[in-house]
């Protein structure tokens, strides 16, 4: 795999997603290397917890605009879109080739049989944001932000996070994070109950590893158990339908051209004018 990595500590799985130079965000391939992974440490007996960071600083900025914009990878939509049926205008189909692999990965997470750690630290983004609030605990560094971020370019939301939110803040705080889209420094991510603690900058590594052992040398079978239970009682057997609303919802958006307007001004690097479409 080129942009996502595994590096094994003992009975501890890490997952490294590493595309420094965009920022961890994914592409197509990076996705489905994701997914991958995150079915190679679910499903593995010899790990008994696993921690999801990135490289460099940064855990995960979400879906790659610019690959978004370069209209994706030809193989990956002739196999969304069949010939008997044309392509639409849009960008909402090459988001499909990225969330495929990237729900059900976090379907995979939140199914996984044991502990998982997201490690945040730097910017928590879009499909970073949704793929650290799927994690069991979320750590975060002292200079780790979260970001909702979708609205900016006029998109709806997706990676599990208008699932997770309400569940996790109640439903007023999470209009307040998706309308408002404030960007949360670690304290007040914590303050909100989006992240399970923050830790110096210096000492995170170190401090993620070694909740990450303490979980791995625990009763493994009795957490799946509860983890299990718990899902049950938050009404998680639900999430794949939602998965897939989710997905539904955001290629609708993306074809309209409020998204188009708003990823010509966030490549610009210039303030959007939504028109409501």
């Amino acid at each position: 795999m080129e942009h996502v990595r595994i590096e094994n500590s003992g009975p501890v799985g890490v997952l490294v997603l590493d595309r420094r130079e965009r920022f961890n965000s994914l592409d197509v391939a990076t996705a489905r290397e994701l997914r991958r992974a995150g079915l190679q440490l679910a499903r593995d007996e010899a790990v008994r917890a696993v921690v999801i960071c990135g490289a460099g600083g940064v855990f995960c900025s979400g879906a790659d605009l610019k690959h978004i914009r370069s209209g994706g990878e030809a193989g990956d939509l002739a196999y969304l879109s069949p010939a008997a049926r044309a392509i639409p205008d849009g960008y909402g189909e090459v988001f499909k080739q990225i969330l495929e692999y990237l729900h059900s990965a976090i379907s995979e997470i939140r199914r996984a049989p044991k502990p998982v750690i997201a490690a945040v630290d730097g910017v928590a983004a879009a499909g970073g944001f949704g793929l650290a609030m799927a994690c069991d605990l979320v750590l975060a560094s002292e200079r780790a932000s979260f970001e909702w971020a979708y609205g900016r370019t006029g998109l709806s939301g997706a990676e599990s996070s208008t699932f997770l939110l309400p569940r996790l803040v109640g439903l007023r705080r999470a209009l307040e994070l998706v309308l408002l889209n404030p960007r949360l420094h670690a304290q007040r991510a914590l303050e909100m109950g989006l992240v399970t603690a923050v830790y110096p900058v210096e000492t995170f590594d170190v401090e993620v590893m070694a909740l990450a052992r303490r979980l791995a040398e625990g009763p493994t079978a009795a957490y799946a158990a509860a983890k299990a239970l718990l899902n049950e009682a938050a009404g998680i057997d639900r999430l794949d339908f939602h998965l897939d609303r989710e997905l539904q919802q955001l290629a609708r958006t993306a074809d309209g051209a409020d998204f188009a307007e708003g990823l010509d001004a966030f490549l610009a690097k210039r303030k959007a004018q939504f028109g409501g479409r």
